[in-house]
């Protein structure tokens, strides 16, 4: 269970991460007007190394994404009760609740009830 655990953090870890590598990428059309003058060279990876960077680690990512996420598939595929036993459960009758002996409230009496009772 503890395993479980600790690759559900990772796998959240992981999809946060991808989802900011995402979004902190450049479309591809954004190569053209980075060339009229956007200030394309002046990127922190340089002018055309930051899309394989970010592309490989993207990459990386989503790979490491997709084997947790099937690893926590393959734990949690033995986690949940049988069918047939849920099943089973639902024709129980639930208990109901006893009023308390000291209760405020009169108890009905026979002649009561069997004059609200239709024939």
């Amino acid at each position: 269970m503890v395993l479980y655990e600790i690759l559900l953090v990772i796998d959240l870890i992981v999809a946060i991460m991808l989802v900011g590598l995402i979004l902190i990428q450049q479309g591809k059309g954004a190569d053209m007007g980075a060339s009229f003058g956007g200030g394309g060279s002046n990127t922190v990876f340089g002018s055309g190394g930051g899309g394989n960077f970010l592309t490989r680690s993207t990459a990386v990512l989503a790979t490491i994404f997709f084997a947790v996420s099937l690893a926590l598939g393959t734990l949690s595929n033995g986690q949940s009760p049988d069918a047939e036993e849920t099943w089973e459960t639902l024709e129980v009758p639930v208990a109901q609740e006893q009023a308390p002996a000291n209760s405020d409230v009169p108890a009905a009496s026979s002649d009561e009830t069997e004059s609200d009772v239709p024939n």
